[in-house]
């Protein structure tokens, strides 16, 4: 069989054909974190499941779902989704700021439909991904780095980001940033465009500093010093240290965690839940949830690598950075290697949209890898 017949035989593969195609593999490996998630909520709850283990195993049912759901559809349609889902996620964040939910420290991060209570900047992570991998593969690599060119991406990374900020959510803005960034160079955007970027955000600092909420101010001035103020505005990276640093090498045991049992753990179920993983199962379980992320993130860039159209390249690459951009700045504000952020760890930390939001994500990626030998020509729109 020949590429081009092999590729319409890909087309027209029945729902069963794609079942079997999924990568059950990636899905069990998924399912594995999340239930590990699952045992640290219980824990942190006092062994119950109420109030956070039991709605966190549901979302994560609907996730599964949603995952296979969005699997099973072609990756053409997603690309002719791509921008008005980006757009109703905008539509989504300029309502917050118009009309968003206070929560603590005043932010302003969540948007009230009826009875749902939903995060768009986390839906907003997915959409960025999908448009701006849409908008992309229509572009030659040497019109990437073309001034004109470049102005629709980074307007399209920028606006999104300077709404998050106001909501302020600096953490998710970071990830929009660093999500649209990796996008740009792995399409090709010129190092001559990258390297004057960063020395700008460097020299770019102390004027945002002059534009960042007191309460922000004064995480990074406890990251630089969490002594000055280890009862006040120190306290939470100070209570996160000490859990993990006495966990030791094997950990105090399931549910013999003292910092979370003894609620000195603050946000212990959501931001902060690493550190009740470090407490009671110590350096080994953590080494041993990284190596699992590893593995799901080595899956995402093989699957990347499998796809035969440069959408499906960019967009699995895009969910898979996207993914370990939330793991490496939980794990390190935990740590204390960086200042404190609202970004929760992927599969673990109780949330509905974050859950929701990953799943989805996951299942954009498994749409990639189903249909990996359908291609798309550039000057395509996307549509069947």
């Amino acid at each position: 069989m020949t590429t081009r017949s092999y590729a319409a035989a890909r087309r027209t593969l029945s729902i069963g054909d794609k079942l079997l195609d999924v990568n059950w593999g990636l899905v069990l490996l998924i399912t594995i974190i999340a239930t590990a998630g699952f045992a640290m909520l219980y824990s942190v709850a006092g062994g119950s499941f109420h109030p956070w283990a039991l709605p966190q195993m549901v979302r994560f049912v609907i996730g599964l779902i949603l995952l296979i759901t969005i699997a099973m559809v072609d990756i053409r349609v997603w690309m002719s989704l791509a921008y008005p889902l980006y757009g109703a996620a905008l539509v989504l964040l300029l309502a917050t700021t118009i009309m968003g939910k206070v929560g603590g420290l005043g932010a302003q991060r969540w948007l009230e439909l009826g009875p749902l209570q939903i995060q768009p900047s986390e839906l907003m992570k997915i959409s960025l991904v999908l448009a701006l991998s849409r908008y992309l593969h229509g572009q030659q690599v040497e019109d990437i780095s073309k001034p004109l060119k470049l102005l629709i991406p980074l307007a399209m990374i920028g606006l999104p980001a300077v709404l998050v900020l106001m909501q302020p959510n600096l953490g998710t803005a970071m990830i929009l940033c660093a999500d649209g960034a990796s996008l740009l160079f792995l399409a090709g955007l010129s190092w001559w465009w990258i390297l004057p970027t960063l020395g700008a955000g460097v020299a770019a600092v102390p004027i945002a500093w002059r534009f960042m909420h007191d309460y922000q101010k004064q995480r990074v001035l406890t990251f630089l010093n969490p002594s000055s103020d280890a009862l006040g505005a120190g306290w939470n990276i100070s209570q996160a240290e000490i859990a993990v640093g006495s966990g030791g090498l094997a950990g105090k045991g399931y549910m013999q965690g003292t910092q979370s049992r003894l609620n000195f753990l603050p946000e212990k179920e959501t931001d902060f839940i690493w550190t009740v993983l470090g407490e009671e199962f110590g350096f080994v379980g953590c080494i041993a949830m990284l190596l699992l992320f590893a593995v799901v993130i080595a899956y995402g860039i093989r699957i990347a690598m499998a796809s035969r159209s440069q959408f499906g390249r960019l967009l699995a690459t895009g969910i898979t950075l996207n993914f370990f951009f939330y793991i490496m700045i939980n794990a390190s504000m935990v740590m204390g290697l960086i200042p404190v952020v609202g970004i929760p760890m992927p599969l673990i930390s109780y949330g509905g949209t974050a859950m929701l939001t990953v799943m989805v994500g996951f299942g954009l990626l498994m749409s990639v890898h189903v249909h990996r030998q359908v291609e798309i020509p550039r000057h395509s729109s996307g549509l069947m």
